[in-house]
């Protein structure tokens, strides 16, 4: 993360071992995107506050649910690469550990790739006691490199009462527990500006060619359609993701993400084509494609919701973490920013999923509490009410979320039980899909400067991946 006000899921580290491919594969379903569908049909405004009684919780919150020890004299240091609100809000999170434990607890910021950062950490002799890692690969390669401490009882048991086993299993290794996955995101959402669509007429639509259509008329009321965010590469490969997980399907998706298939493959090619029908359309995309390289994520999203009727853009494409960034501007969620499934390509809409992991590296009782602490409904409500955040935990009560617009989404994702899919980028090494200036990113930026090299783009592609996965 770059900027303030982003949750970023796209810190991706190199997978390791057959291990990583198994136990990937086996959590790696596809998420009921017509479940997400129907409960989107039935957002409403932001009419309920997210302030309930016991969510904010307190050290003798008699709603509090799970037992903690006396920690006083403790400290403990969480890093995460989280900056902006993503950082405060989960820094109250960490406060009320501290008011129910009396340890005190230090965040520290961490940089991309995060793995590097711990290794100078680690090499340092003094490694962060908790780390939040994004991806299952991130938590493999920890365990490999000895960083890793597995939970212990407490941590485990509380982990087993509020997540189903699919969530359980992504944060394992060898069998053994290792991560919480304490934040999750559904990455398969359009958000609008609802003036822009009624002064234009505009419906949300649920097939990539009613997506065209409507891109048409908000661009004939004279607003550009779409916000890309195309100075941070990760935003790019999410575009393609859905794409070609709706078009291409679960198993090519699998295939690709293990680079079993090549980036040459037609499935690539026709995801990549169809892309080019929004990044390839003359004032699609705010600014041009010289503008959205020079736009970062948060801004991605706020221009798309300031200047009145006339902002930069009707439209702009991520996951239900926008929340955060909308929240800075005067845009109400649920009124005046709305929300659409990313439209059906092929056969199925696609929903992508990605996610935050507690990881112990230091072992102690202060670290495992914290770990018990973050598997908690009590700490996701805490969080929750904040917006901008999304638990995979089953036990928090959907009134913790501040709008009906996150319930929902939250709601179906916890509905989904083990069906759900990762970022396919957050399965790559990290030199293939994790790393600015290089790989998938930069070749999706190159191509956002260039769709029509659609063969070009593939065999850039082609050349990082076969570089990055070794053959």
């Amino acid at each position: 993360m770059r900027t303030s006000s982003t949750i970023r899921t796209r810190r991706t580290v190199k997978r390791a071992g057959n291990g990583a491919a198994k136990r990937t594969t086996r959590a790696a379903a596809f998420l009921a995107a017509g479940a997400l569908a129907l409960s989107l049909t039935a957002c409403g405004g932001d009419d309920d506050g997210g302030d309930k009684d016991g969510q904010g919780g307190g050290g003798k919150d008699p709603a509090a649910t799970v037992t903690l020890p006396k920690l006083d004299g403790e400290n403990l240091e969480v890093a995460a690469v989280w900056t902006g609100a993503e950082q405060e809000n989960f820094k109250q999170v960490l406060a009320e550990f501290e008011k129910r434990t009396g340890a005190k607890v230090t965040f520290v910021p961490a940089q991309d790739p995060i793995i590097n950062f711990l290794g100078s950490k680690v090499a340092g002799g003094a490694p962060p006691d908790v780390v939040m890692l994004p991806q299952p690969g991130a938590i493999e390669q920890a365990v490999d490199k000895g960083w890793a401490k597995p939970l212990g009882a407490e941590a485990t048991k509380e982990l087993s009462e509020n997540y189903s086993q699919g969530w359980q299993d992504i944060g394992k290794v060898g069998g053994k527990q290792y991560g919480v996955y304490y934040k999750a995101a559904n990455k398969s959402l359009i958000w609008y500006n609802a003036q822009v669509f009624e002064n234009a007429g505009a419906a949300e639509p649920k097939t990539w060619d009613e997506l065209l259509t409507t891109a048409q008329t908000v661009y004939d009321s004279g607003v550009t359609p779409f916000s890309v965010g195309g100075a941070e590469g990760w935003t790019l490969t999410d575009w393609f993701e859905n794409v070609y997980l709706s078009q291409a399907g679960p198993e090519k998706y699998d295939q690709l993400a293990k680079h079993e298939i090549k980036w040459t493959d037609p499935s690539v090619k026709e995801a990549l084509t169809t892309l080019a029908e929004v990044w390839g359309k003359k004032d699609y995309v705010a600014g041009g494609a010289t503008g959205a390289l020079q736009t970062d994520f948060p801004a991605s999203v706020t221009q798309t919701f300031t200047g009145g009727d006339q902002p930069k853009a009707g439209m702009v494409y991520e996951g239900d973490f926008a929340q955060v960034n909308i929240a800075e501007t005067e845009a109400e969620v649920g009124t005046d920013a709305k929300v659409f499934p990313f439209p059906a390509v092929g056969d199925t809409a696609p929903v992508v999923s990605g996610g935050d992991a507690a990881v112990i590296l230091k072992d102690s009782k202060a670290a495992q509490a914290l770990a018990t602490w973050l598997a908690s409904p009590d700490a996701a409500a805490i969080h929750a009410k904040l917006g901008g955040y999304l638990s995979p935990n089953k036990n928090l009560d959907a009134s913790a979320y501040p709008n009906d617009v996150q319930r929902k989404i939250a709601e179906a994702l916890v509905a989904a039980g083990d069906d759900f899919r990762f970022d396919m980028s957050d399965q790559a090494p990290q030199a293939f899909g994790g790393t600015p200036g290089k790989g998938e990113w930069k070749a999706l930026q190159d191509f956002l400067k260039n769709p029509e090299d659609v063969a070009g783009t593939q065999q850039r592609l082609e050349a990082d991946a076969a570089a990055a996965y070794g053959g």
